[in-house]
């Protein structure tokens, strides 16, 4: 079962236990959400049916900002294989002449 699907099981509940108690605000705080998020995803079935119940980003990605992918890619193996730290993969990076004018705030790598 895929995230969207257990999404959209996890909020038909709600909506059934609202009905079936005639009470919204009780059935919100028995799954612990707000009313205003039951009425965004009730408006959302409506408009969309199952397709609306489906969580989603607010925006899309803005891939013109993303670095290629083949520096992403030697990045994650600098990083993995010889535990460099963001400095120092940025030096290397920029001892590469294809690689000029990468921010160091664009290595960072979670630990």
């Amino acid at each position: 079962m895929t995230q969207a699907e257990r999404d959209i099981r996890r909020k038909l509940k709600v909506f059934d236990y609202a009905k079936e108690t005639g009470n919204v605000s009780r059935a919100c705080r028995y799954f612990g959400i707000t009313r205003q998020a039951f009425y965004k995803w009730r408006r959302a079935y409506i408009l969309k049916g199952e397709d609306g119940l489906i969580n989603s980003k607010p925006c899309p990605e803005n891939s013109k900002l993303r670095i290629p992918f083949a520096v992403e890619e030697k990045i994650l193996h600098l990083r993995q294989n010889y535990h460099l730290g963001q400095l120092r993969i940025l030096w290397y990076l920029e001892r590469l002449p294809r690689h000029q004018g990468l921010f160091k705030w664009g290595i960072y790598i979670p630990y």
